[in-house]
């Protein structure tokens, strides 16, 4: 099956790209630095030529690493990175003033070793600056050659129409999957009016949508699974696997594996979306890559979209410090549960 690139800001990319979050930190110890340059290495050998990563990841090592294993070869992807959730004396800050964002796309070049980012993301928006301060500092990035376009991530639609109408906006990132559908609620829809990509972050629900552990006890104390994200609490892990097996049945019939159904369904959301995700296994890197030749019926989409839908997820998607720090849309069933 011949693969239809997808369009992001003016290239044509894979439509599965990798989020590059998970080889240095989130579910666990970074990995081996060794095999996160093979991976990224085989990534691109791939086809896989739009890498996401961010200022935060790693505290910035995230970065250093695609510039360290794919340097040689930046004509070969798409790069994107963020700001604004970054880190200052080793630690998290939020800081979406112009002079903060432009100082954090210097150092993002240099750890990257590369003149110009392809898409520069607002990570998270700063409640204490307007979007549009925000986004006229990523304009004059522009301008200045340091990126070439602009991105948003977890923001709803209003701020995405705010910061529209500072500066076009190539992609707004956004998580979205199966388990997780809040972009359906209005940025899924504005996205395509406005002619901006929807980077679907977390399409295989953290590892939920793949191959889950039955306890979620077993994963390692610095999970962030384990304390952000209540889904995969004790309370709510048990409900949530209920929704699996509906999962391995379409799988079945689709001769995919569960991770790639989940791929597949978020391709078959629109042609505007581009998912990213993150591995750290090789193995598990070319089984979403592949993902990408995975047809699925309107029939069985539609299947999946009444199963998954939203209020059968079990939990809220963030615990109260995460939700604080996202604008994204929430359906009705979440606001009860935050309060």
């Amino acid at each position: 099956m011949t693969v239809r690139k997808r369009r992001i800001g003016d290239r044509d990319v894979h439509p599965v790209g990798l989020g590059c979050m998970n080889i240095t930190h989130a579910y666990g110890p970074p990995i081996d630095e060794t095999e996160a340059r093979a991976l990224l290495t085989r990534a691109l050998d791939l086809g896989c030529d739009f890498l996401d990563t961010a200022t935060i990841y790693g505290l910035g090592r995230s970065e250093e690493l695609i510039g360290e294993a794919l340097g040689h070869r930046r004509k070969d992807y798409f790069l994107a990175s963020k700001c604004v959730l970054g880190f200052r004396d080793g630690q998290r800050v939020l800081d979406g003033r112009p002079e903060a964002i432009k100082a954090a796309c210097e150092a993002s070049l240099k750890r990257l070793r590369t003149d110009v980012i392809d898409l520069y993301y607002l990570h998270r928006p700063d409640p204490k600056v307007p979007i549009e301060d925000s986004a006229g500092a990523l304009a004059d990035l522009v301008k200045a050659g340091k990126i070439r376009f602009i991105g948003l991530s977890e923001m709803g639609e209003e701020q995405l129409r705010r910061a529209h109408a500072v500066h076009p906006v190539a992609a707004m990132q956004s998580e979205y999957s199966l388990w997780v559908r809040n972009p359906e609620i209005a940025v899924l829809d504005a996205c395509r009016e406005l002619g901006t990509v929807l980077v679907a972050f977390s399409p295989v629900g953290r590892g939920f949508l793949a191959d889950p552990p039955a306890d979620p006890a077993t994963f390692h104390d610095i999970d962030m699974r384990r304390f952000m994200f209540p889904r995969f609490s004790p309370e709510f892990y048990p409900k949530n696997l209920a929704l699996l097996d509906e999962a391995r049945a379409v799988a079945h019939e689709a001769g995919c594996t569960v991770a790639q159904l989940a791929l597949a369904w978020t391709l078959a959301k629109g042609d505007h979306v581009i998912p990213i995700p993150g591995t750290t296994k090789r193995a598990h890197l070319e089984d979403n890559h592949a993902a990408a030749s995975v047809s699925l019926s309107a029939a069985q989409v539609a299947r999946l979209d009444a199963h998954f839908a939203p209020e059968r997820a079990a939990g809220p998607r963030y615990n109260p410090v995460g939700q604080a720090s996202v604008t994204t849309e929430m359906f009705d069933f979440e606001k009860v549960l935050h309060g």
